[in-house]
């Protein structure tokens, strides 16, 4: 029985590769990598494997005539209100403050938080509750659909 054997690590110091070789012990050994190592646009005989995962060229299409809406809350517009004013992005007539949410750049308005000023809103779309709330205001909400 031998009581004293060195480990194989300290046997192969001094080398490369320790006695394991070039290809053992090299997790991608001679394969040349992972997954799709390898596989640019110069590899040519990897190619004819690769046209089957489209991997080359643009796919799909973005339809140009679909936008998200930009939406706005209450409490945002109420928030916002004195800088707008400031700005001439919204105008008081007597007592009451008219905001067109599509000069400002919204283009519909939800309905999440409370207004605490009379307001005329003139918006593209709006949530079901907020001609509830603009109402209980003493204000008035105006739909324009274009």
């Amino acid at each position: 029985m031998v009581v004293n054997k060195r480990k194989k690590s300290s046997r192969g110091l001094g080398s490369c590769t320790h006695g394991w070789g070039k290809n053992k012990h090299r997790n991608s050994g001679s394969r040349g990598g992972f997954g799709n190592a390898g596989t640019g646009k110069k590899s040519h005989n990897k190619k004819p494997s690769i046209w089957a995962l489209d991997y080359f060229g643009k796919h799909g299409f973005v339809s140009k005539g679909t936008r998200k809406l930009i939406t706005i809350n209450l409490r945002e517009v109420d928030d916002q209100l004195p800088s707008w004013i400031e700005r001439k992005l919204a105008v008081v007539e007597g007592g009451v403050v008219v905001v067109d949410l599509k000069k400002v750049g919204y283009d519909k308005l939800l309905s999440s938080g409370q207004i605490r000023r009379k307001l005329k809103v003139v918006v593209s779309s709006a949530a079901k509750g907020v001609a509830e709330k603009v109402k209980a205001a003493g204000g008035e909400l105006v739909v324009s659909k274009k």
